[in-house]
């Protein structure tokens, strides 16, 4: 069953997404915590990038980064920062550190009539950052990432 992802700007610095995936909270919160699953879903395809490698130590106060390509980029680009809480199965907090004014990010994952209500909210230091990541579009691609986890998870055995 495919559901609807819903990206709204809450406030001058937060933008939340929400979406009902088809599998058990635990299922959904190891495929956001495992670099092999990460791997196969996080990459919206249609922004054309690749990953390099995926590298995570998922308890609070460990790290995590995330290294793409792109045919148009001379060089790799990372995203990398901390993990502030981690919860199995219910919820994480980490930060975007690979920019001065990335966002905090919460994810929760909340059982839902035999899914799981995923919802990602981040909080930018100001308006002007989250106007800027706006911009960038993004923020735009949680709608296809979804999609692509949902498929990842409706493979029997995964997650």
């Amino acid at each position: 069953m495919t559901h609807l992802t819903t990206v709204e700007r809450t406030s001058d610095r937060d933008l939340v997404a929400t979406r009902i995936i088809d599998a058990p909270p635990l299922r959904v919160f190891e495929a956001w915590t495992r670099p092999p699953l990460i791997q196969k879903w996080w990459a919206p395809a249609s922004f054309g990038i690749t990953f390099l490698s995926c590298e995570t130590d998922v308890r609070a106060g460990g790290a995590y980064r995330y290294v793409f390509s792109h045919p148009a980029w001379d060089q790799p680009m990372a995203f990398f920062g901390r993990y502030l809480e981690v919860e199995p199965p219910s919820r994480l907090v980490w930060t975007n550190e690979e920019a001065p004014d990335g966002p905090v990010t919460t994810v929760t994952f909340e059982e839902s009539d035999g899914g799981t209500r995923v919802v990602v909210q981040d909080v930018y230091p100001s308006r002007e950052t989250l106007d800027a990541a706006m911009e960038t579009g993004g923020p735009g691609g949680w709608p296809e990432q979804f999609d692509a986890l949902d498929d990842l998870l409706a493979i029997p055995g995964v997650g």
